[in-house]
């Protein structure tokens, strides 16, 4: 290493989980004896590969995942979603198809359920007038018990189902289930709570992790770092480097961890020290903004804690959204139940070796 280079020691980690399409459908006031809800994605990925999965959403609040065969999925990344993964299912789908054109959404899904039950799934808006889609963050995590990381499911382009001009049909076994619907009109249309997105960012703040934090080369007053997925963005207090920001820069937007006060290089903690401050989650400015608070504190060891007590803070762009989020108290406050902790500690030799969990603390 060059004289005028040093190491920074980054604890911190956005990770992105390329999805293209994704169509959330309820009907939780008409269910089914074991579903209440299916979630139809759609991959094309250098990660999962190519094709449609569909989540379906229990009564019991775990999901059973039915996924085209050559899909590459991961069941452990199923813990945050709902309170987990009950069955993972390869399926030959005979109808597999989701589309966001002009119109809205249109989707056809057929297949055999693990009861061994026909499930069709078919939606077709034929709407003439203008979406005016929105930004949110999904409450996706709400549900979840053991989570291994805080999901964050970004949806930009984002829509619910309007009822007039739509073809809307979910068959189990040859019932029909009713979707269920928004509680108000939104842009002066009755809507069905089925929503969409034709290009979500799905996230995870810091996945649980034990093993050793690589230390990250730069030069003395350096701004800017990068590895192979994140920027970190720096700031130098007494010749001594501070974490700004990190950023995953992606196809859909950029993600972006940012402290206020910067957090510290843990190389350069002294015994007995305590430092706080706040941080914020921002990705594109539809879908708000995530903020909390952070700790660090050395003694025989490092610990880190960080708690999202701001929750989501929204943007929300027409009245109909701000009451949904005033009376659905679900969409801001799920955040604030997250804790993240992690313990590090040296080996005397500049390397660090970090433990990690998330827990819910409502």
């Amino acid at each position: 290493m060059e004289e005028n280079s040093i190491c920074i020691t980054n604890p911190f980690w956005i990770n992105i989980d390329p999805m293209e399409r994704l169509l959330l459908l309820n009907f939780e006031k008409d269910p089914d004896e074991l579903y209440i809800g299916f979630e139809p994605q759609v991959f094309d990925d250098g990660i999962h590969g190519r094709g449609h999965i569909v989540i379906g959403w229990r009564m019991d609040g775990r999901v059973d995942v039915y996924y085209q065969p050559g899909l590459k999925l991961d069941p452990e990344g199923y813990d945050i979603v709902g309170k987990g993964l009950s069955e993972m299912v390869e399926t030959e789908f005979t109808e597999a198809y989701y589309e966001v054109n002009d119109f809205g959404a249109q989707a056809h899904y057929e297949f055999n359920s693990i009861d061994n039950r026909l499930v069709i799934i078919k939606i077709s808006e034929r709407n003439p007038r203008r979406r005016k889609p929105f930004g949110l963050l999904a409450p996706m995590g709400d549900a979840a018990e053991k989570p291994s990381a805080m999901p964050l499911v970004l949806l930009n382009d984002f829509y619910f189902i309007r009822k007039n001009n739509t073809e809307a049909k979910i068959s189990i076994n040859g019932r029909s289930h009713k979707f269920d619907e928004l509680p108000v009109p939104m842009d002066g249309a009755r809507m069905f709570y089925a929503r969409y997105s034709p290009q979500p960012l799905i996230a995870t703040l810091n996945p649980a992790f034990d093993g050793e934090l690589k230390p990250i080369n730069i030069e003395h007053q350096q701004r800017l770092a990068s590895t192979e997925e994140l920027d970190i963005e720096l700031d130098w207090v007494k010749d001594r480097p501070y974490i700004k920001s990190l950023t995953h820069n992606n196809k859909i937007h950029p993600l972006t961890l940012k402290f206020t006060e910067a957090f510290p290089d843990i190389r350069f903690l002294e015994n007995g020290s305590v430092l706080s401050g706040e941080f914020e989650i921002k990705g594109h400015p539809t879908t708000g903004k995530i903020g909390g608070i952070y700790e660090v504190r050395k003694d025989d060891e490092i610990k880190v804690k960080m708690i999202p007590t701001k929750g989501w803070e929204p943007s929300p762009s027409k009245l109909s959204l701000r009451f949904m989020y005033s009376v659905a108290k679900i969409f801001k406050n799920w955040p604030r139940t997250y804790e993240w902790t992690a313990i590090i500690r040296g080996n005397g030799n500049g390397v660090h070796h970090m433990q990690s969990k998330w827990d819910r603390i409502r």
